[in-house]
């Protein structure tokens, strides 16, 4: 499942940056204006593009959006981790381990972190659960630590969000994310003899609690199997999605033609007077964006606190 994702993930990637190269490969210098107006005695120039340019530019615009979601989805998952780890009230260790135990009066497990993922326990979860379901629960949250599955899903989601024209990512991230649970709960019933029944009742425990338990783990704890239908239609989608994309790319490439020269703005062909412009604006926009950040820090104290942090 995880090696069709990221084959998918691979070709969609390609698929986006591919209008990007080809379209900075079809530009043209010209040293003079390859067309001109005229705008209060300044004259401009700007770029001339033929239709087939004008479609790689529109597939490069996709190709930019989506690695400017990829960015912006990847920002916010390392900012939601680390506004995470620093709500848990970590208490101590679990007799010396690597094993944090944090004071929540929930039962929880988990595993947290990209590149260093570490392993939490609540102090519910100690008073609930006995000696065998304990260890069966750290081997479980230990498998996930040992393959890297935090960093894996957030992966599946910054993926998911920037190729967003691909629906059967977000299908087979979601799937894989049920099934890093069951290997996990395998890894955790071959940890040592009789795991099966303290991971059993483990899972039955936190779920009695309200922590919520899928009913497919437990399925597969009683060994029954758990079949799961491939999103045939998002694929066959998917895949429509991508042959068009790298067709018309392909195309739009041969016979793309675009000439522009390299002074401001849009190309002035009087860059001096532009430039004299144009580092006002920029001035200015720095600064009102430096006043906003301020106005919005002052009118929210937890957000004060956190950038002191």
């Amino acid at each position: 499942m995880l090696p069709l994702a990221l084959l998918l993930a691979g070709a969609g990637t390609l698929a986006s940056t591919a209008p990007v190269g080809a379209a900075i490969a079809a530009v043209h210098r010209a040293c003079a204006a390859a067309g001109r107006v005229d705008l209060a005695g300044i004259r401009l120039s700007y770029p001339s593009l033929n239709a087939a340019a004008w479609i790689l530019l529109g597939l490069a615009l996709i190709g930019i959006s989506a690695i400017a979601v990829a960015v912006r989805a990847g920002l916010r998952q390392r900012a939601a981790y680390r506004q995470f780890v620093a709500e848990l009230a970590v208490v101590g260790r679990l007799n010396e381990s690597d094993v944090l135990v944090i004071d929540d009066p929930r039962p929880q497990a988990f595993c947290a972190g990209f590149l260093r993922p570490r392993v939490y326990i609540s102090q519910a979860a100690l008073n609930l659960l006995g000696a065998d379901e304990l260890q069966a629960v750290l081997a479980h949250e230990h498998h996930h630590r040992r393959v890297r599955d935090p960093l894996r899903l957030a992966c599946g989601r910054i993926l998911s969000q920037a190729l967003f024209f691909l629906p059967a990512l977000r299908a087979l991230f979601g799937r894989y994310s049920d099934v890093a649970e069951l290997n996990a709960d395998g890894a955790a019933v071959h940890a040592r003899a009789g795991g099966r029944a303290a991971l059993a009742s483990a899972l039955l425990a936190f779920d009695a609690s309200g922590a919520g338990i899928s009913p497919e783990r437990v399925d597969s704890l009683l060994g029954q199997s758990t079949g799961w239908r491939r999103p045939w239609w998002l694929m066959s989608a998917s895949l429509v999605a991508l042959s068009s994309l790298f067709s018309v790319t392909w195309g739009a490439s041969q016979a793309a033609s675009a000439r522009a020269t390299l002074n401001l703005p849009f190309l002035s062909s009087q860059p001096c007077l532009a430039m004299l412009t144009v580092v006002p604006l920029l001035g200015c926009g720095i600064v009102l964006a430096i006043l906003a950040r301020r106005a919005q820090v002052a009118a929210s104290p937890s957000a004060a606190s956190d950038l002191s942090r």
